[in-house]
């Protein structure tokens, strides 16, 4: 554990000291975020600290080849520099996009490229817990690689409407995901907890924390496209490399013979339902408007939660348990007995229910 706590340590010490030089690298080539009618920052505010975050992302990896444990994943494969490449890429393609907006078309290009750099070094899908163990044609493992990096960008960059919010939810997402992996790993034969999936999450974690005291409300800078894609594809990354090296015939630590077939499969979405549940909402929304799919607007998740009366940090932290109690949740059920996680998840729920019920707007009497 004491390698995973470096490699936290060092993505967020040096994402938390790189945030402010990118934020007058930001005001220098104009980088800001103008006020539209959708957006809820009343002043412009600067954009691209995804450059940070890819700093601290870069200064893990440094640090982790030369760890005597997470060194050994750089001698064994090469599928940490293709993370790192793919990360450089994205991370120009957004910060491109925060300076002079990209259209559609060339983003998902970009988006597209970087799945494929990834799968080229072996991040990719190599199985799936579908009847057992699946095994598909290699050609369409990559396929759904891609798609996976795809739809993972576009859930965080969807969800990064508030100050803080994208970063918080990234956070527990992948302290969710780095639980589950890091215990799985240990059912391993020989047991190895030392894996590309907790590698990633640990330094996504390190990375959300030392960006996250600049970008909470109110922020000095935002994440951008280039922070928003980076995010996502690393959290991509993780799966992938993730639910492929898991057998649904092992336990999992998990009383349920069920949940055992299922997890490796459910626990990967559930942990990122909340991005996901926002942009297969907007893009239903959308289009029952006769929208563009892509085409921005004011109906998110907290969106919903400001117009209901709610504050900005309020609707935040709301979002925050949201997050958590489905991601931890999720987890719960394969370490816990049935029971007890559904009790859990219950008792969680009633209290996101009430607190999510925004304060009653005081009508105004007539004369």
């Amino acid at each position: 554990m004491r390698e995973f706590l470096m490699v936290l340590l060092t993505a967020a010490i040096v994402t938390y000291l790189a945030t402010p030089l990118v934020r007058r690298l930001a005001l220098r080539v104009g980088a800001i975020t103008a006020v539209r009618d959708r957006d809820v920052h009343s002043v412009p505010i600067p954009r691209l600290g995804g450059v940070a975050m890819l700093l601290g992302f870069t200064a893990a990896v440094v640090l982790g080849k030369q760890l005597p444990y997470h060194g050994q994943l750089f001698d064994a494969s090469p599928q940490l520099y293709g993370v790192l490449a793919a990360a450089a890429l994205v991370t120009l393609l957004g910060a491109v996009d925060d300076v002079r907006e990209l259209d559609w078309l060339t983003k998902l290009a970009g988006q597209v490229v970087a799945g494929a750099v990834m799968a080229f070094y072996g991040v990719q899908l190599l199985s799936l817990p579908i009847l057992g163990v699946t095994v598909l044609p290699e050609p369409v493992m990559v396929t759904l690689t891609i798609l996976v990096v795809v739809i993972s960008t576009n859930a965080v960059n969807f969800i990064d409407g508030l100050d803080g919010l994208a970063a918080g939810v990234v956070l527990i997402a992948a302290a969710a995901f780095f639980a589950w992996s890091y215990l799985v790993s240990k059912d391993f034969d020989p047991p190895n907890v030392f894996s590309v999936a907790t590698f990633i999450s640990a330094a996504v974690i390190g990375v959300c924390l030392g960006f996250l005291p600049h970008n909470f409300h109110p922020a000095r800078l935002f994440m951008g496209d280039a922070g928003a894609l980076l995010l996502g594809l690393l959290l991509a990354a993780a799966t992938i490399s993730m639910t492929g090296s898991v057998d649904p015939s092992s336990s999992l630590a998990s009383t349920s013979a069920a949940a055992a077939f299922l997890l490796p499969l459910l626990i990967p979405v559930a942990i990122m339902a909340l991005p996901f549940l926002d942009i297969v909402m907007a893009v239903l929304r959308r289009t029952r408007a006769g929208q563009r799919p892509w085409k921005p607007d004011r109906g998110h998740l907290h969106h919903r939660l400001l117009d209901i009366g709610h504050s900005h940090r309020r609707a935040v932290v709301l979002l925050y348990l949201w997050a958590g109690l489905i991601a931890v949740g999720a987890v719960s059920f394969a370490y816990l007995t049935p029971w007890v996680s559904v009790l859990g998840i219950a008792l969680l729920l009633a209290l996101a229910i009430v607190l999510t019920r925004g304060p009653r707007r005081q009508s105004v009497a007539g004369p």
